[in-house]
């Protein structure tokens, strides 16, 4: 039922902590195969180039961001993917999503991001109007 499984993370604990209810349901599935997909929104994008500067190290602070998540599904011998997008988190996800036909999205109920919580409305919010699947979030 849930095999193709879309975890939204953003290295935050509320995004560390969907990454055992991922692993949980596609070891109930059987075989269960976990998409981890980062969205970098434009302040995040720029915040890292002011405070990074070079390309690879970027990309080596994105993955350590992923790292305790990856560690999780790799403990509990869950296979997984890594996608790194760039865009709006909400509509990103939401397309990545619906384009790759998952069977749930799970993401959590805060993220990062404080400030576009309480001003745009939370990612998760919008992620679980407007997916096609169902979307699991998580305290």
């Amino acid at each position: 039922m849930f095999k193709k499984i879309l975890l939204a993370a953003d290295g935050s604990e509320h995004s560390i902590r969907t990454a055992d209810r991922a692993a949980e349901l596609a070891h109930l599935q059987g075989d269960g195969d976990v998409t981890i997909i980062y969205i970098v929104d434009g302040e995040q994008s720029k915040t890292d180039v002011l405070t990074e500067g070079d390309k690879v190290t970027i990309e080596k602070r994105r993955h350590e961001r992923l790292q305790p998540i990856e560690q999780i599904l790799e403990e509990k011998d869950v296979p997984y993917s890594v996608e790194i997008q760039h865009g709006e988190p909400g509509p990103s996800i939401v397309e990545f999503a619906n384009k790759g036909d998952y069977d749930v999205v799970i993401i959590g109920s805060r993220g990062l991001n404080a400030l576009q919580e309480m001003v745009l409305g939370s990612v998760s919010h919008k992620v679980a109007k407007r997916a096609k699947c169902p979307v699991m979030i998580v305290k």
